[in-house]
């Protein structure tokens, strides 16, 4: 098979290294891909917005299978448009995205089908938003409605807070046409785990769980990121909190999109809320996260290719997925002063270092080439990941493994996976 993936992040490298182990594959390519995803695919300079560039490159290469791995092109459509076209191609359709490119869509869905999530209200005028805040319990969370690199989101712990946010989003349009409208939610509390799954419009099959490290400084202190790193699977996941969000929360998920006619194949991404009245959604992706991916994909140990294949001719139930008994941490190196202002352009030394060693994986984020030398390329620059036993070996080993790399600027938290320690 000739494999074409969508992106040049994180992500799109531990789906480049999990499809580069199929005995199907024969070419691997990667629009745009990065300095890493290079050494393993053929990279083409096509941005992942460029729909129709992207679906003449697979008709003239004869690709049998376009991976669509970011959220702006998903929402945008990309898999209709290759679809269209005569093409393969692995992710949800415009329809289906929305369950990620729109808060709002995904609240009112988790409503009318009575999955547990918190209480909310939807606003498109700022005033009416303002008025429904003065009578509220703070804190409270404000999400733009629509995609916004996971950072539409502000934690406001008073009126005037809330207030500022509503400005920030709505009026300054800080995240553009996301905040065209917004999610007004309770605040809630708790665990936070990530869990993906692939479906094909009826069946879903649950993956490892994940979690995630959203904040930029160490002890969850700074402003939200993308990411700065995660561990899986999730000590506070236990088989009755799975047990729980089977029954009320994945299938009843992949049934009601079904149900408003909007079939989801490809891969649901459940951000999960373990309250102390169980668990509860705080949002829907419609896509791999990132980092999570960098922690789960490598402990699958199914051919990624024929899951894909199943979940786009609605043959997963007969899959059995299958993961490592073991354990997986992953730490951004991010260039210091994300996710504000950095500086880009810095020689990374350390990588090959990686090389040959089974349980290190170093997934490049924001890098390229430059005379013969990759450098920096953006704020979450490389995702150091490490396999071990358990959570405690791997997390040792990650950090380990981040001595290995050096460049200048160079940023990570040091308490990733520090929960571990706790559960």
């Amino acid at each position: 098979m000739k494999v074409l993936v969508i992106g040049s992040g994180g992500r799109e490298h531990a789906i480049c290294t999990s499809i580069r182990k199929s005995p199907k594959l024969t070419e691997l390519y990667c629009a745009p891909g990065n300095a890493g995803i290079a050494r393993i695919a053929k990279c083409v300079p096509i941005g992942v917005m460029e729909f129709e560039k992207i679906a003449e490159f697979a008709k003239n290469e004869a690709i049998d299978l376009v991976v669509v791995a970011p959220d702006d092109p998903l929402a945008a459509g990309l898999v209709d448009v290759l679809n269209e076209a005569g093409i393969r191609a692995f992710g949800p359709n415009k329809a289906a995205a929305i369950l990620e490119g729109s808060k709002a869509f995904s609240k009112d869905l988790m409503k009318k089908y009575g999955i547990p999530t918190a209480k909310y209200e939807n606003f498109d005028d700022p005033a009416k938003a303002l008025e429904y805040l003065k009578n509220s319990d703070f804190p409270i969370v404000l999400k733009a409605d629509g995609l916004a690199l996971g950072k539409g989101v502000l934690i406001c712990k008073d009126y005037d807070e809330a207030a500022a946010g509503v400005k920030e989003i709505m009026e300054d349009k800080k995240f553009g046409d996301s905040g065209n409208r917004m999610v007004i939610e309770e605040f809630m509390t708790g665990r936070e785990v990530s869990v993906l799954s692939f479906c094909d419009g009826n069946t879903i099959r649950i993956m490892t769980s994940a979690q995630d490290h959203k904040r930029a400084k160490d002890h969850d202190e700074g402003l939200n990121t993308g990411g700065m790193g995660t561990f899986s699977p999730s000590p506070f996941y236990t088989e009755e909190v799975d047990a729980f969000c089977r029954r009320e929360i994945y299938q009843k998920t992949v049934d009601a999109m079904r149900a408003e006619g909007r079939p989801f194949k490809g891969v649901i991404f459940f951000g999960l809320m373990l309250t102390k009245d169980g668990p509860k959604v705080l949002e829907y992706n419609a896509r791999f996260g990132d980092p999570e991916a960098q922690v789960v994909l490598p402990r699958m140990q199914n051919d990624i290719l024929d899951i894909f294949e199943a979940c786009i001719d609605g043959t997963l139930d007969r899959i059995d997925l299958k993961f490592e008994d073991n354990a997986a941490v992953c730490v951004v190196l991010a260039s210091d002063g994300y996710p504000v202002s950095y500086q880009k352009g810095f020689p990374i030394k350390g990588l090959e270092k990686f090389d040959g060693k089974e349980d290190y994986f170093c997934f490049h984020a924001g890098t390229k080439e430059k005379d013969g030398s990759i450098v920096t390329n953006g704020g979450r620059v490389l995702g150091v990941t490490a396999k071990g036993s358990d959570l405690k070996e791997a997390r040792k080993k990650a950090y380990e493994a981040t001595e290995w790399i050096e460049f200048d600027n160079k940023y990570m938290r040091h308490d990733i996976g520090k929960a571990i320690d706790e559960a």
